[in-house]
């Protein structure tokens, strides 16, 4: 597998392409703001881009769909309820192929209610529901505390500890981490109430 990690746009957002091979399937994560670095990367890996994947629909996450879309044919896949255009939508426990990759959908609304997690070969791309050391925020319209607790304390805390973490935003000390170390280090998962979740998102 090939991973390529791009830190563009004016909000240290990630994209990253994905590929089964040298000049094989691939897919794009969440292009953003400044795509024509990651066009290049498509380019220089010779990969053939089957499906956009969106972790949400805030436009840092979305703005390069259009120009992956007519450089590469691919199709933009994302939750069901996203208030964007969507070819392929998903919904909790779904799974798709791009070649010999297998990506599984795990529904994690909070920061958006359209918010899910790309779990693929060892990895996962948690966009803005985790970060390293971090979660994203619950404040803007479609956030929800409560929600976030059940993703966080439940999903993300369910998930193995060895699987590698693909932020959406250069925010940590290091540009990814493991669902282990957000397990033991990370001061949003600490178990807590929903109650107490909720009073400290707000504080």
């Amino acid at each position: 597998m090939i991973l390529d990690q791009f830190r563009i746009g004016p909000y240290l957002n990630f994209t990253y392409l994905v590929a089964d091979d040298e000049g094989g399937d691939a897919v794009v994560i969440d292009p953003s703001y400044g795509i024509d670095p990651v066009l290049d990367g498509i380019d220089a890996r010779r990969a053939k881009v089957r499906y956009i994947l969106n972790t949400h629909s805030h436009p840092d996450h979305v703005a390069g769909n259009q120009e992956v879309r007519e450089r590469t044919g691919a199709k933009t896949v994302a939750h069901r309820v996203a208030p964007l255009h969507q070819d392929v939508s998903v919904e909790d426990g779904d799974a798709f192929t791009a070649g010999r990759l297998r990506f599984e959908v795990i529904h994690t609304p909070g920061h958006t209610k359209d918010s899910v997690l790309y779990l693929f070969d060892g990895q996962v791309a948690t966009g803005d529901t985790l970060f390293v050391g971090e979660c994203g925020r619950t404040d803007l319209p479609g956030g929800d505390p409560s929600e976030m607790y059940d993703s966080l304390l439940h999903r993300v805390m369910e998930l193995d500890d060895a699987l590698v973490v693909l932020p959406g935003h250069d925010y940590g000390t290091t540009p990814t981490s493991t669902i282990g170390r957000e397990k033991r280090e990370n001061y949003t998962l600490v178990p807590r109430t929903r109650e107490e979740f909720i009073r400290f998102l707000r504080e």
